[in-house]
């Protein structure tokens, strides 16, 4: 018996579940067994009362969640911090247990008025006292964790919960006796399993599974190695008890039905600090401000969802908006995050969405010097497609070659001004300095504006179904002359499934109508464009009957070998091998074309670059200047095509996966569209309604 060690709990004279504030009531609702759950507490009363003294506070009618005293507040020495709970269902049980406590001599501490914190539910301390773990994400609020640390003078460990069921950080989590931690590893974000890794050694981890996890084995009470829980399965009872833990299991099922067990009904008294422990808590917190069209753009929901979603809590300190609904509105927020790394994760997607430091003296650009080639330094800022500009010597400057995955290099000009440049890591040199961290740093994002009929308008971050194919591709039809008109210039991503399809022809109208200022894709485009004209087929495949040509396995390999004969696919048009098709227009009107090979290539075609990074390098220089891009069913070339693409070049994926077309709008920017369907109809579509510009009158089908 372990008398030291004292509890509090509240007998269930008026439990009951009335209403429902966690997914564990959703159907509960008046659906208790009074007679049993009454029978089922007093059973973990006297249980408890065995190994510990329990103080018991008088239930009150009207708040039929008092029995959960862990939720009443958090206990070290004779101090209680007392709850701040979220929803008004509880919100009235406060001055009850707040009485108590002061009629037992502890010193009542309150957390600000609106500062949600539900006690001992989201806050528990190491069992050797040298820390507290503190929960967040559904019913305590980050900000609240600072504050703990301030008023108990203790380290606070922050863990994000992301499973509602796991509502409260002590259904899912149970430090126990010697070191050991109980706890469910899946009810946790990445960063908080890491922080749990890093501080409790492996041997003394038990994760659980999710039976176990929804059998409550975490909410359990722990007396010096005595365990009682609700239940456990066999394989875990075998893994405490081969630790030195005597279990005890109880039937809970009536509280479970509510969202608690042995622990959320007992809330203990007596916890003490290690001598070792000194206050430090890792909550990082930064002001940012918006500014544009936040409401009528969607952007505020944006930003709001990227810092929850990121593991952070935000507080809206300043809000102006607009009078008219074109006019910008703005806001400032304090981001708070777990540790540093996650406030820079979330802080730098906002950044990427347009968000400055709203700190009242913006610092320079923290820049440290390359010490390998080909290796930035450790804290380096990750470019986004977004323009971007940096803070050198008080001097805002903009970022030369804008785009995703890179470094901001900062180097001198021949006049000695200082120059930003966006270089990717392997192009980095020894003694250049790269902008490190997130100070110094904004993107400049175009505010939102009404467009005029006669304008493109369709491009907005979208993914069109194949129902409205004919509308997307009027719209396109009428951007793509726009551009050819006008200088502008359009290059075409393209898959050998714009061959499979039959529809090559019609991409070498594109070219040939002067549409096309550019190709990228791989070897087996250009292959099978030539095995086209050359046999009529497409891996073997005739493609005007859709049937395999006997022998023509051999097609793709011959086409290959008569284009290294003559040393390129211009040399085997100008010799007159080569008559028709796509690369046949390349070469004739003098459109460059950039090939990447790849591991899977046969051959490959004398174009064909095998070397990654050189072909990165003419992919890249082909798109610069683009001011639209067409990518056509090929997956990989168009996802690396628009990572090293900057804002304000409209991309058009086409494809029939949906996936494909889901992750370039996942890029963010404004001026991509997705259009899921099969890239022949959309070829063929797209030269019809080309053709119909041209000459007004109706033609034939092509």
């Amino acid at each position: 018996m372990t008398r030291s060690i004292r509890y509090l709990m509240c007998a269930p004279d008026h439990y009951d579940i009335d209403y429902i504030i966690n997914p564990w009531m959703s159907g509960n609702v008046h659906r208790l067994n009074q007679g049993l759950a009454s029978q089922q507490w007093q059973q973990l009363y006297a249980t408890v009362r065995q190994y510990a003294q329990v103080e018991r506070v008088k239930p009150e009618r009207g708040w039929p969640d008092m029995v959960f005293t862990a939720n009443a507040g958090m206990v070290l020495d004779r101090t209680v911090i007392l709850s701040t709970f979220r929803h008004p269902e509880r919100q009235g049980e406060q001055q009850y247990f707040e009485a108590w406590f002061a009629s037992q001599g502890y010193i009542v501490r309150k957390l600000p008025d609106g500062m949600a914190f539900e006690g001992a539910g989201d806050a528990l301390l190491d069992r050797a006292g040298r820390w507290l773990w503190a929960g967040y994400g559904f019913r305590t609020a980050l900000e609240a964790h600072p504050l703990l640390a301030s008023l108990l003078d203790l380290e606070v460990l922050s863990l994000h919960l992301v499973d509602n069921r796991f509502y409260h950080l002590d259904t899912c989590f149970c430090p126990l006796s010697n070191g050991y931690l109980l706890y469910y590893p899946n009810a946790f974000d990445t960063y908080s399993n890491r922080t749990i890794e890093m501080r409790v050694p492996e041997d003394k981890r038990i994760a659980i599974g999710e039976a176990d996890a929804l059998n409550f084995a975490c909410n359990a009470v722990d007396m010096d190695g005595t365990f009682v829980v609700n239940r456990v399965s066999a394989e875990l009872r075998d893994t405490l008890e081969a630790r030195g833990f005597a279990v005890i299991d109880l039937d809970l099922s009536e509280f479970i039905k509510a969202g608690g067990a042995a622990k959320c009904l007992t809330l203990r008294l007596t916890e003490q600090l290690s001598p070792e422990t000194v206050e430090k808590v890792a909550v990082c917190s930064r002001s940012i401000s918006f500014e544009g069209q936040l409401l009528d753009g969607n952007l505020l929901n944006e930003m709001l969802d990227t810092i929850v979603s990121g593991g952070g809590s935000f507080q809206i300190e300043q809000f102006q908006l607009g009078e008219q609904r074109l006019n910008p509105s703005s806001v400032k927020l304090h981001v708070c995050a777990a540790s540093a790394l996650e406030l820079d994760d979330i802080l730098s997607q906002l950044i990427a969405r347009g968000a400055t430091s709203a700190d009242e003296f913006v610092r320079n650009a923290d820049l440290q010097s390359v010490v390998q080639a080909g290796v930035a330094p450790e804290e380096f800022y990750v470019t986004s497609i977004y323009p971007t500009e940096v803070l050198v010597c008080g001097e805002w400057l903009p970022v030369f070659n804008q785009r995703m995955d890179g470094t901001i290099a900062v180097t001198g000009t021949e006049a000695g001004q200082p120059r930003a440049v966006c270089r990717l890591i392997r192009d980095l040199q020894v003694g250049e300095l790269v902008v490190c961290g997130l100070q110094g740093v904004r993107t400049v994002r175009q505010p939102a504006r009404e467009r005029s009929p006669q304008e493109f308008s369709f491009m907005g971050s979208s993914i069109s179904s194949e129902r409205r194919v004919e509308l997307a591709v009027d719209r396109i039809a009428w951007e793509l002359r726009q551009v050819r008109d006008r200088g502008g210039k359009t290059i075409v991503v393209a898959g050998p499934v714009v061959i499979h399809t039959g529809c090559g022809p019609h991409l070498a109208s594109l070219v040939r109508e002067g549409y096309v200022q550019g190709i990228l894709g791989g070897n087996a485009i250009a292959v099978h464009d030539l095995e086209q004209t050359l046999y009529g087929t497409s891996l073997g495949v005739d493609l005007q009957r859709g049937q395999a040509v006997k022998g023509g396995h051999r097609h793709h390999l011959k086409t290959i070998n008569l284009i290294r004969q003559h040393g390129s696919i211009a040399a085997a048009v100008e010799a007159g091998a080569i008559s028709s098709g796509i690369f046949y227009e390349c070469v004739r009107r003098g459109i460059p074309f950039a090939l990447a090979g790849s591991i899977r290539d046969d051959g490959p075609l004398p174009e064909t670059q095998m070397d990654l990074m050189q072909a990165q390098a003419d992919y890249a220089e082909l798109a610069k200047g683009a001011d639209i891009i067409l990518m056509l069913s090929t997956m990989l070339h168009s996802i690396g095509v628009g990572n090293m693409t900057p804002a304000g070049v409209k991309l058009i994926c086409v494809d029939i996966n949906p996936a494909v077309v889901t992750k370039l709008a996942d890029r963010g920017s404004l001026e991509s569209v997705g259009i899921v369907t099969d890239v022949g109809l959309f070829l063929s579509l797209l030269v019809q309604q080309l053709y119909r510009m041209e000459k007004p009158a109706p033609i034939e089908q092509i």
